[in-house]
């Protein structure tokens, strides 16, 4: 029997090998070839290989402006922080639309199903494609926000005729459901590399120091809450590390320096996927404190909270989206409105200075980590797709 094809199309992917870009849809895509020939389409980024293999996934970048070098709309970071960033960039958005619609429409006669990741472009252009099922995730910001005028029906009109649709959280299912009512969206998180994050690649030397290690990791924008992270750090005796860059970065050490906390707090930069392990497992908690942005913009299940737990780090966790769905309260973290900023401080005291609780806290991350490993996630939806299609 000839093994069906699987199309993933999504606009957050890596651009190279040990890029630092986000990685989950290749994760996801490689654990689906266990089930499938599986291929991906993403936007084309300056310096990335139009057509590639990686990890067992045929890779197409396409061109979606003529001045090759101007393809600057999806990477680094993503497309709504890129344009506000720099706001001609929205003139390519247009072309990134048509581009995306031509390819789909090239590739609809060779593969035998789509799964587009964002219901926006992705979902949208994809629902004008009518000759191949497909099937849609919902992750965030593009199922909680820009949910007025044209748009909404654009996005009701995606999700009702997809074969399947999926929300990475149970909140993200909730919000699809009411967008679109009869979506009956399905949960199904992405998911982490549980062999990869362990707490076996802990390095007692990676910090040259005495003190706790706070790790944060994410984009540096409104809804992750930064600003709140380095504001409780005025009263955590620790050391914090943010991991990773965009649009609020210049503000955020504005404020460190202005708070006086530069000995403190250090801003690491982005760092690759394989350099995240040994920093991971070598912390002491993981802060995440996601917040609902002023767009409406919030968490879906952050991927990076999945590998901090898998590193066997209790979590510090803003309410946004569906974080409530993997930290439990007390219970492997705790969980709280991250812009009462005693509140954080107070709950980032707690496991630092506790190394009892601090060990119970990790031990049941680590358990928590195992719903979320990539096999069993690709067989969710592998048993999903084959109910519906």
């Amino acid at each position: 029997m000839q093994t069906k094809k699987l199309l993933v199309t999504g606009s957050t992917f890596p651009r190279w090998e040990g890029d630092t870009e986000p990685r989950f849809i290749l994760d996801y895509a490689k654990a689906m070839t266990e089930y499938y020939e599986v291929h991906a389409l993403v936007p084309m980024a300056p310096g990335a290989k139009e057509e590639e293999v990686m990890e067992g996934v045929t890779v197409h970048r396409y061109h979606y402006f003529p001045i090759h070098k101007w393809e600057t709309l999806c990477y680094p970071g993503a497309i709504v922080p890129r344009i506000k960033e720099k706001k001609i960039r929205i003139f390519l958005v247009p072309f990134l639309l048509l581009s995306l619609k031509a390819q789909l429409k090239k590739y609809a006669k060779t593969v035998d199903l789509v799964h587009s990741h964002w219901i926006i472009p992705q979902g949208i252009m994809q629902a004008s494609i009518k000759t191949v099922p497909y099937i849609i995730t919902g992750h965030g910001g593009d199922v909680t926000s820009l949910n007025v005028g044209p748009m909404k029906g654009l996005k009701k009109k995606t999700l009702r005729n997809a074969a399947a649709t999926i929300g990475v959280s149970g909140y993200i299912c909730k919000k699809m459901d009411e967008l679109c009512p009869g979506t009956r969206a399905t949960m199904i998180s992405m998911g982490c590399d549980t062999d990869k994050f362990s707490p076996e690649n802990k390095n007692d030397k990676y910090f040259s120091h005495d003190k706790k290690n706070i790790v944060f990791v994410g984009r540096l924008a409104e809804k992750k809450g930064v600003t709140y992270l380095i504001e409780a750090m005025k009263d955590v005796d620790a050391k914090l590390y943010i991991i990773g860059k965009g649009p609020l970065e210049d503000s955020l050490k504005a404020q460190t320096k202005e708070l006086g906390l530069e000995e403190k707090i250090t801003f690491v930069g982005p760092k690759s996927h394989d350099e995240l392990p040994e920093i991971l497992a070598s912390a002491d908690v993981f802060a995440a404190p996601s917040i609902v942005a002023k767009d409406g913009d919030q968490e879906g299940l952050p991927v990076s909270i999945m590998e901090a737990m898998a590193s066997g780090l209790p979590v510090v966790s803003g309410i946004s989206g569906g974080t409530s769905d993997i930290v439990e309260d007390g219970v492997n973290g705790y969980i709280l409105d991250a812009t009462n900023v005693p509140e954080l401080a107070d709950r980032l005291r707690k496991i630092i200075s506790d190394d009892a609780l601090s060990k119970r806290m990790s031990e049941a991350a680590l358990e928590t980590s195992k719903r979320f490993s990539y096999k069993s996630i690709a067989a969710m939806h592998y048993e999903l797709i084959n109910s519906r299609i």
